[in-house]
This record gives structure tokens, sequence and C-alpha cells, in this order.
């Protein structure tokens, strides 16, 4: 119901046949992510009620922070709300509490992988993505991922998901790509 409630308000706006589906997909899973769903939580003051509600001595303050378990309430929530007012009322709720995700996504869509493997294309080059090393407790667990062309490490990067991770080596990877000279390995 999140997708398509988002996808349905940005098909209009984007002109889907002028700029193909693919811009659209990554503009929606910017504005649907894990950190968008935990900033909506955050302003409809989920982890603060989940908190107050928690039996003493229990986890589950801890818990209602982190991102996995307030994106995964907010969408029940969204299904709680669909199953009650049906789509048209739940799609609007939707859009406007994500709004913010929203025009964020269309104003600064992020997508680094993207556009380094576009940047490496026009050489021929393939980046890989590996897994380093995982640190934190099981609910605020840490990645850290290493962005290697050929058998070159050229960034690494950290986040609360493997595909955060590899988002900020791709990031770090493009900021050093662009300042640096050709080399043996092709990247320039």
């Amino acid at each position: 119901m999140l997708g398509l409630s988002v996808t349905s308000h940005l098909f209009p706006r984007l002109e889907a046949e002028r700029f193909g589906a693919g811009r659209l997909t990554k503009i929606r899973a910017q504005a649907v992510s894990g950190p968008a769903c935990r900033a909506v939580a955050e302003r409809l003051g989920v982890p603060e009620r989940l908190s107050a509600a928690a039996p003493a001595g229990t986890r589950i303050g801890e818990l209602a922070g982190t991102e996995r378990v307030l994106a995964s309430i907010i969408e029940a929530i969204i299904g709680a709300v669909y199953l009650h007012n049906g789509y048209e009322v739940t799609a609007a709720a939707v859009v406007a509490a994500f709004a913010p995700e929203i025009e964020d996504a269309l104003d600064h869509p992020v997508d680094f992988k993207s556009a380094l493997q576009e940047r490496l294309a026009q050489r021929a080059l393939v980046v890989v993505y590996t897994v380093t090393e995982e640190h934190g407790p099981p609910h605020e667990r840490v990645f850290d991922v290493a962005a290697s062309i050929g058998a070159e490490v050229v960034a690494t990067g950290s986040g609360r998901s493997k595909k955060a991770a590899e988002q900020a080596a791709a990031r770090a990877a493009l900021a050093t790509y662009a300042t640096r000279t050709p080399s043996a390995s092709g990247v320039a």
C-alpha cells in the first residue's frame, strides 16, 4: 500500500513515459525507504508511544528506535488504515505523511551506486561491493562495505543496512573517482 500510494502520486508528476520507469522506481524507492519510514514514524511520535506503552523492564524502548522496527510499524499502521478506510483515504494519508520524503527524493535523488556504475561503464569497468565487517547488536547492526574495481579497493562505507553501506561506499568512490588521475587499473 505504501509503494502503491507513492507511485500513484509520482507517476503523473514524473511523466514516466518521457523520463522512463527507472527514474520513477528510484525516486519511489528512496521516498519509501527504511530511513524515510523512520522519519515519518518519528514525526508521528511512534517511538515515544511505544516506549510509553512498554511494560517496565522490557527492551521495547530500545528496539522502538530502530529503523527496521519503525519501518515495519509504519507499514502495519498503513495496512490497518487501509483495512478500516479503503484505498482512497489511505493513499491520501500516505502521500501527506510522506510528503517531505517524496519532495526530498524528487529534489535530491540518491543513487550513488547507479551513478558510479554509469561512470565506470564508460571505461568498461565494474564495481564490486563486499561486506568487510558487521558489528553492533542485532537490532543496531552496522555494516562496513568495500567498493572494489578490479583488485583495487577504491572506497569504503558504513551503514545500518548492507544497501546503505553500499551507497556510502559508492558515494565515497565517486568523490575519489572525481579527483583521481588514471591508474594502472584504468580507474580515473
